[in-house]
Order: structure tokens, then sequence, then C-alpha cells
């Protein structure tokens, strides 16, 4: 059998691509690995939020699916919107990285210094509030483009570090450009952060699927970011609006941590649930509607005219 896998040109995405490769190598899965540009990575000069809040990454690999070029879309698991198109679905989520939050440059800034002038780049919304809400004398500017380019742009000057994913850095040996780590009680993570899923037609043969699964799948990590995806789902949270979940198993338990944040980071709303793992998707769809009642419901309202203006 022979499938091919659609992906985004970076290096680190296709980095992504050949490790879901090297994995079905071990059911006897031949592949080819087919580079496909994407709205997010051709518009490189705004911001996310003004490209669009669905598909900015995923949107031609998912019409390369349906066109039968490619079998499968390999993508960053944080990088799907909460709700697929109609015919597409999620069938593996690789096991997980470390999911914290790093900086990353040339120098030791004391993030805790309000008097010492840093200026930090990220494209998050969420990171951008994040920082508002906890470092207000931070200065934050936007930067985008594949992970190499942001270092460039860097060390060019436009800003003293920037924020990204650990696992990101990890994969692509940056280690030693880390500067600073966030805890996760902190920095929770966006939904998914950490780990690989694979994106087919629903109309996939069951057989292929199955294969999938079975060679990509990491059953613990797919539980917690299930949870993660359901609470993103109930809150209709995209990539523009800085909505944070993390869950971890214990034993046989789920633990879901997630919330929202005012993009001026003045008001944070977070909740936590607890219950047995098999009920994934339950905890998260009850986890979003703790944060809804507790007043999410009206930062999102602000959000969204925000983004409207």
């Amino acid at each position: 059998m022979k499938l091919k896998i659609g992906t985004r040109g970076s290096k680190l995405a296709l980095w992504q691509a050949y490790y879901v490769a090297d994995l079905l190598k071990k059911g006897s899965v031949e592949t080819e690995i087919v580079t496909i540009d994407t709205k997010g990575d051709k518009k490189q000069d705004v911001a996310i939020a003004e490209i669009g809040t669905k598909g900015v990454f995923t949107e031609e690999i998912e019409a390369q699916l349906k066109a039968g070029v490619i079998d499968m879309g390999v993508h960053s698991a944080k990088d799907m919107q909460s709700e697929l198109p109609e015919d597409f679905e999620l069938v593996a989520f690789t096991e997980r990285e470390k999911v914290h939050d790093v900086l990353v440059g040339h120098k030791k800034l004391d993030l805790q210094n309000p008097h010492q002038i840093i200026t930090l780049g990220t494209s998050s919304a969420r990171r951008k509030a994040l920082f508002q809400h906890y470092y207000p004398h931070i200065r934050t500017i936007e930067i985008r483009g594949n992970l190499q380019t942001r270092i460039a742009k860097m060390e060019a000057g436009l800003c003293d570090a920037i924020v990204l994913a650990y696992a990101g850095i990890h994969r692509m040996e940056y280690d030693n450009l880390i500067v600073h780590e966030f805890s996760t009680e902190q920095f929770i993570p966006a939904v998914g952060q950490g780990s690989i899923t694979v994106e087919v037609l629903s109309a996939m043969p069951s057989k292929k699927k199955a294969l999938i699964r079975q060679f990509v799948n990491h059953p613990e990590t797919e539980q917690c970011i299930r949870a993660e995806r359901a609470f993103l789902k109930t809150l209709r949270g995209g990539c523009s609006i800085p909505v944070f979940a993390l869950g971890e198993l214990s034993g046989k338990d789920l633990h879901l941590r997630g919330g929202v944040i005012k993009l001026d980071g003045k008001e944070k709303i977070q909740e936590s649930i607890s219950g047995p793992s098999h009920t994934a998707e339950n905890l998260g769809n009850q986890l979003a509607q703790r944060v809804l009642q507790q007043g999410g419901d009206a930062i999102l309202e602000e959000i969204k005219k925000q983004l409207q203006r």
C-alpha cells in the first residue's frame, strides 16, 4: 500500500510529515510527501486574524484531499480549526512532545524587571494576551513566517526574542536558543500544542484508517486532545481568539484546564474539570459551559466585535 501525504513546505512541517511517514513504515506502508502552499504561508505580511479565522493553514491541503491528489494531510494539531469542514476527520494524533511555550533568543532577559525595555515577537493572540496579563510592561509585536524566518527577523533586530512552542524548537534542534521556559500553570498552551495530527476524508476506506491509527495514533494523547478540541468547539474559538486548554491524564482520569482571556489581557477566566478519560469530549463540553457561565460568553462577544472592526 502507498499513501500520499500532504503537508506545508516549511522545514518543521516537512519534519512532521516525515515523522508520520516513518511511523507508517513500521506497518510496511509506502508513502510519498506532497508539499502544498497554504493561505497562511502565502500571506506572511499580515496578522493571522486579518487572513481569516478558519483553515488558514489547512484549507488548501483539504482541497487536495477532496480532489484525490493526496490521501492524508499532516498538520500541527494546534493549527486545526475547531470544526472541520464536512466530509473530513482527524484519525490520529502522535505522542505529544512537551507542551509548554518558550522564549527564544541570544540574550538573557529579565521578564520581571519593569525597567528593562523588552520587545517580544509572536503571531499568537493567546500569547499576546497572556503577556499583557502577566507582564504588562513587555511590548509584543506581530512576527510571522516559518521558524527560520522568525529567527532571522529577530537576529535582524526586529525584536529581542520570540515566543514559540517548545515542540517546534526541539524538533528543529534549536534548544540552545531557549532563554526562558514558561510553566503551563501560567501559560496554558493552545489546544493540541505538541502533537501532530492526520486528517483524511471521512470516506477513506476503513482498513486504511485503521492502519493509520494503528501505527500513528497515541491513545493517551488522543484522549487529551479530544477533550481540548471539544472545549474549543463549544467556545467556537479560532486562531485569532485567545482560548487555551490542556488535558492531562492521571491513571484512568483526565484533568482538563481551560479558559479565555481578553485581547488586552485585563480579564482572564479559567476553570478546570476532572473525570474518566473515556468521557473526554463530554468533559471538554462541560468545561466550556463553565467558562461561558463565568463570563466567558461576554469576553468572546467583545473579542469578536473587536476583530470585526
